[in-house]
């Protein structure tokens, strides 16, 4: 499979979007940190958001951002794919409620000044960033004093694990192996990138943020799976859940 660009994982996401939002079954009513996992009212890293400006990194269909205006929220979603923002729109307008989308890349927020923003929040979008860095000096930019970015990602530990092994935990990957995992998805060529916790604390850091909350939670134990689920996810965590705030300027 050939190296994939940014754009290229743009248009997977496009060719993708209607097929994955048909099932992904998301929430509306309430943040959600991923799949098989407690969300945002088992977790309350966000806080009370009723007139605050919140800005989400790789939105996608936009269920957090809705979820968000609908506690009061000025809600503002970025994200890479045309089809999953217009999946956005409909959905916002469905549910009744105002959301800015943008068709951005998450390291590109220019449109935003600085000092603007009184919370960044992404769920299961910055696997699919190379640049970290990049990405947490804009949001560090954009966020007002003492703010909090407050993400999901995918655990650097569950890239090890071949989920199809008859054995329950095989091995098939280094945790220092950088090389982005590439593979098909329903024929649709995809790419993330592996980040150890050590690179995320690390840009982190260097982009002037204090970390005061990680996460690595259990799967929910009862309720129905979502299409991701794999027996895996009760031997190793398949999210980390990280809250930062701004210092500095």
């Amino acid at each position: 499979m050939p190296d994939m660009s940014n754009t290229d994982i743009a248009g997977a996401w496009d060719a993708h979007a209607r097929w994955y939002q048909g099932r992904a079954n998301l929430p509306t009513d309430v943040v959600h940190y991923g799949g098989d996992i407690g969300t945002e009212a088992d977790f309350r890293l966000c806080g009370d958001v009723k007139g605050k400006r919140v800005l989400e990194l790789g939105c996608g269909g936009a269920q957090c951002s809705i979820a968000f205006a609908k506690q009061g929220a000025i809600a503002i979603g970025v994200d890479f794919s045309a089809e999953q923002l217009a999946h956005a729109r409909q959905l916002a307008d469905q549910e009744g409620v105002k959301v800015e989308l943008h068709e951005s890349d998450v390291a590109d927020l220019a449109f935003i000044r600085a000092d603007t923003i009184d919370l960044a929040f992404s769920a299961c979008a910055l696997n699919y960033v190379e640049d970290l860095n990049r990405v947490f000096r804009q949001v560090h930019r954009v966020l007002k004093p003492n703010a909090a970015l407050v993400f999901s990602t995918n655990h650097p530990a569950a890239h090890l694990i071949d989920t199809d092994a008859d054995e329950p935990l095989l091995v098939r990957h280094s945790y220092w192996d950088h090389a982005p995992m590439e593979w098909e998805w329903n024929g649709v060529p995809f790419r993330d990138f592996h980040h150890t916790i050590q690179d995320v604390f690390t840009s982190l850091i260097r982009a002037n943020f204090r970390i005061d909350t990680i996460i690595e939670p259990e799967p929910v134990p009862s309720g129905a799976r979502s299409m991701f689920w794999d027996e895996t996810q009760t031997l190793v965590p398949r999210y980390l859940i990280i809250r930062a705030r701004k210092e500095g300027t």
